[in-house]
Order: C-alpha cells, then structure tokens, then sequence
C-alpha cells in the first residue's frame, strides 16, 4: 500500500545550519498525535547540542529542569527562518508576548492547558507569532516565532530563501522551535494537512554529511541546509 509521504509537495528548508526535526512525519502519522489545525505531517525543528539527549541550551539537565534558563540563550531562539517557496504572503502575525524564561514544567503546563481548553477564538495562545503563506493551491504556517520578528505583511510576493521572521518562543512551546506545515487551505482550523519533502538537506550519517534529496527527515537525523 502506498504510503501517504509519496505525493509529498518538494520544498526548500526554511532554517540555516544544524537542526533536528524533534516531531516529523517521517516517525509517525500524525506527527504531533493529532489532525486538528492541519498538523498531521507538521514538523518542529529544533537545535541540540552534542550531548547525550536533547540539550537545546548549555546548562546541565539538573539546573535546566530546577531552575530553567533565559530563552534567549537556547540554541534555536533567534535563528532566521527563510520563505521554502515562491509565493505570497496570506497572513502574518506579530507581537504576541513571549516567556522570557523557560522553566520545564511550567511550558508543559502550558501546552496542556492549551490542549484541554483549546478555542478557535484563543488561536494565537497556541500558534504565537505567525507567518501563513501560498504557493498556488499549498498553504505554508510558521508558527511560535519570536516577538518583533516578523518582517512580511499580507498581500507580499516573497521569494525563495528571503528572510520572513526568527524562532521563537510563543504560544504552544517547551522550547524555542519552529514549527512548519503545509496544508490545503487558509483557515487553520479547518485545514487538512500536505506531507512536505525538502528539496536538498545533508544529512549526518556516521559522523559524515552527505547530500540528499526529496528528504522527509526524522528525528533520529541531524540535517542542515547546504552552505
């Protein structure tokens, strides 16, 4: 039987430098345990180091979990996030408050708490700051990015690779992240999800880059845009 990845619409990356795709079709459909908000094939993208496990800032795991750390010493807050295709701009969002410090626990509260009272009214409390584009009849969400970031408005033609916002922190998140996700429509609340491919990553494989195409990358992978 055919797998639902094989149509999947080719784009480019949106992130420079080393990443992991921490939720990813690529390890299980839906990707984030749900449908709802076109996220089936969504993925989030995250920075670690090289560390044992998911370090996403320098401290130890003891003071990460007890005492927390500034967002903007994680390693994925700030980094630039480019357009993955030609196309214009349908909607973007900025200025939603971001936690200017993470503390583990409470983030997952957070996204709990969004979880079990979620309200299409109260949208931006788990997307954040957005940017929602078009590629003829495939619509790409950027979601969580930083405030003041956002550097496109609605009704912008945006050329591949130009630089649409930063990672950030906002809304439904335990960690600065992008989330990233093709769908088939505008209205997120509606939307059916598109598997998404990346036309050219390198991929770490025994401690070697090398060059692939049509990737759909899983969180086992550490991948970067090609210099």
């Amino acid at each position: 039987m055919a797998s639902e990845l094989d149509n999947a619409v080719v784009v480019d990356f949106p992130l420079r430098g080393e990443w992991i795709a921490f939720n990813s079709p690529g390890d299980r459909i839906p990707s984030h345990g749900t449908d709802m908000l076109g996220q089936r094939f969504a993925y989030d993208f995250i920075r670690v180091d090289r560390r044992k496990g998911w370090h996403v800032h320098p401290a130890g795991s003891l003071r990460s979990n007890l005492i927390g750390f500034p967002v903007r010493e994680a390693y994925a807050w700030g980094q630039p996030v480019h357009m993955p295709f030609d196309g214009m701009i349908v909607d973007a969002q900025d200025g939603y408050p971001e936690r200017s410090r993470i503390v583990p626990i409470r983030e997952i509260a957070v996204v709990l708490k969004n979880a079990f009272t979620f309200d299409p009214s109260r949208l931006r409390s788990v997307i954040g700051n957005f940017v929602l584009a078009r590629s003829a009849d495939t619509f790409a969400a950027f979601a969580h990015l930083t405030t003041g970031s956002v550097s496109v408005r609605a009704g912008q033609e945006v050329r591949s690779g130009e630089q649409i916002g930063r990672v950030g922190h906002t809304g439904n998140s335990t960690a600065p992240h992008l989330h990233f996700q093709l769908m088939d429509s505008p209205d997120v609340v509606t939307a059916r999800g598109i598997p998404a491919a990346f036309r050219r990553l390198e991929v770490e494989r025994d401690g070697r880059w090398e060059t692939a195409v049509a990737v759909i990358p899983r969180r086992a992978d550490r991948i970067r845009y090609p210099e």
